[in-house]
């Protein structure tokens, strides 16, 4: 259970799936649908649902390439953090949005696997949430012309060090989506 004092609930997280960030994303248009999926699921139990707008020099603010994709939308009341470094953490509001909602369990999504998804799991798990990455609900880019392996390669191996990820008093683990619980009790 996680370390955070009197916070049972768990939040969703969608992070940086912003047209400029998945437009050649690895299986883009699954890891999109099944983000929904958890969306409508969230939703419907009453979780909340925390969206995540990362800005720089190549994604302006205000941009297309920054705007959300179009199949993911935004309901009112939802709040979204902007950031702009790669753990979700940093410099932003969301610790303050987390701790209003009494959430210690994050449930991850989004883009990139190998950037601002990895660099949020660990953000979160050092500060004391249970982290549940959830494995095919995450995405990324073909960077091996820059010597990274493959980005099915770079999901996989994400999903499988996070699945034995651990901590005192803290959860880690991997599930996929149809495996998604929004209960606070942990995984792994």
């Amino acid at each position: 259970m996680t370390t955070l004092p009197d916070r049972p609930h768990t939040a969703l997280l969608v992070i940086d799936v912003q047209n400029g960030v998945v437009a050649d994303a690895h299986d883009r248009d699954r890891v999109i649908a099944n983000i929904n999926v958890l969306l409508e699921r969230a939703r419907a139990q009453d979780v909340p649902v925390v969206w995540v707008q990362h800005a720089d020099e190549q994604l302006v603010r205000g941009s297309e390439r920054w705007q959300y994709v179009p199949e993911l939308v935004q309901r009112e009341g939802e709040p979204l953090v902007h950031k702009s470094y790669g753990d979700s953490f940093e410099g932003t509001d969301l610790e303050a949005l987390l701790a209003e909602r009494g959430v210690g369990r994050v449930v991850v999504t989004g883009a990139s696997t190998d950037a601002c998804i990895r660099s949020t799991l660990h953000g979160a798990f050092v500060r004391g949430y249970d982290v549940t990455l959830v494995a095919d609900a995450h995405t990324t880019d073909d960077l091996s012309a820059y010597g990274a392996p493959p980005p099915a390669q770079v999901i996989a191996h994400t999903n499988l060090y996070w699945k034995w990820q651990s901590a005192p008093g803290r959860s880690a683990g991997t599930v996929e989506t149809a495996d998604v619980v929004f209960a606070p009790s942990p995984v792994g």
